[in-house]
């Protein structure tokens, strides 16, 4: 996910452009700094922005600095090319072109270097977005870890779909397009040797196909997103506070593989709070709800989607809680810091 910011546009007097998740430590120094410094604006914080005087066109950046660069599902190239597509995605657009940047290591061996290069092209290609323009540069040992990958895109949005953090209502249903904690279990378990990584791979893909299924339902689409740096639980979290609204989740309908379980169980993890890279949240009006589901399940990407809770009429603004499978609700907090560090 990007971390941009609010600039004055012609709808509904800002532009929003992207959003930094992974915890309220990203929040504060968002606030507190990067946005007085190019003065941004209040507003909510999305996946992409809209560019002003086109608010057809959105665009997204985002630099990426998983360790390790390779990983049972993906690598460091196909990531930046996949998450840089969701973003436009999450904003109701469909991608049309990307910019890839690399910052190099010295001393990186060209194999691991043409890998990286091999799988950011196939990837785009595989999406069927092309990579038009980009830069690279070389620095000295130690300035950097091995390499650095940056993919800004654009893209155009549906005319029918306007989704927004802000534009979840009560009776929203909540829908969850894969199971969760696939990428950030992968990562880590690759890069400490936990050996997890031989039964579960990262969920790495893009999603705009996804967001292409919804689009028929226009404006009953409010809120799209897709859980990676914070996971499920910062994604909620997000549409909450930005929309003022209450959500209820069920402990029961969240598709947790049972290899990332039992990772998340050896490490003290929960699964709500690892990242994911292969789907997203979204918040659709009642009356469409079941046409929302088909329509993902129509797709390979989506044939796991679930719906997983709802926007409640009762309960604090901003606050998101799980049903327990005893019954019990619980608050499920925004992540204070990012706790697996490096896998995006």
């Amino acid at each position: 996910m990007t971390v941009t910011c609010p600039v004055p546009h012609h709808e509904d007097d800002v532009v929003l452009l992207g959003h930094g998740a992974g915890g309220r430590l990203t929040a504060e120094l968002l606030d507190a700094l990067v946005l007085p410094a190019v003065d941004g604006q209040h507003g909510p914080l999305e996946d992409a922005a809209l560019l002003p005087g086109h608010p057809d066109l959105v665009i997204s950046t985002d630099s990426f600095v998983v360790s390790p660069l390779f990983f049972p599902g993906g690598d460091i190239g196909s990531l930046a090319v996949h998450g840089t597509i969701n973003d436009l995605a999450m904003r109701g657009a469909r991608p049309v072109a990307l910019a890839l940047a690399l910052i190099i290591e010295e001393g990186l061996p060209l194999d691991e270097l043409h890998r990286v290069v091999m799988s950011s092209g196939k990837a785009a290609r595989d999406a069927g977005v092309p990579v038009v323009t980009g830069d690279t540069k070389v620095v000295g040992r130690g300035a950097v870890d091995r390499i650095f990958v940056n993919t800004t895109g654009v893209g155009q949005r549906h005319l029918a779909l306007r989704p927004s953090a802000a534009l979840a209502r009560p009776a929203d249903a909540v829908i969850l397009s894969g199971p969760i904690g696939l990428h950030g279990t992968t990562v880590l378990s690759t890069r400490e040797g936990l050996g997890f990584e031989s039964d579960i791979a990262s969920d790495s893909r893009p999603l705009h196909h996804l967001v292409d299924a919804l689009a028929p339902l226009g404006e009953q689409v409010h809120s799209l997103r897709d859980p990676t740096r914070g996971g499920l639980a910062a994604a909620l979290n997000e549409i909450a506070r930005d929309s003022h609204v209450a959500v209820e989740i069920e402990e029961s309908a969240v598709p947790v593989p049972r290899a990332v379980a039992a990772a998340c169980d050896l490490l003290g993890l929960d699964p709500l709070v690892v990242a994911n890279e292969g789907c997203l949240v979204a918040f659709v009006a009642p009356a469409a709800a079941d046409e929302a589901l088909a329509l993902l399940r129509s797709l390979p990407e989506g044939r796991e989607a679930v719906r997983i809770g709802e926007v409640s009429s009762s309960g604090p603004p901003g606050r998101v809680a799980l049903r327990t499978l005893v019954g019990a609700r619980r608050v499920v907090e925004m992540p204070l810091g990012e706790q697996l560090p490096r896998i995006c």
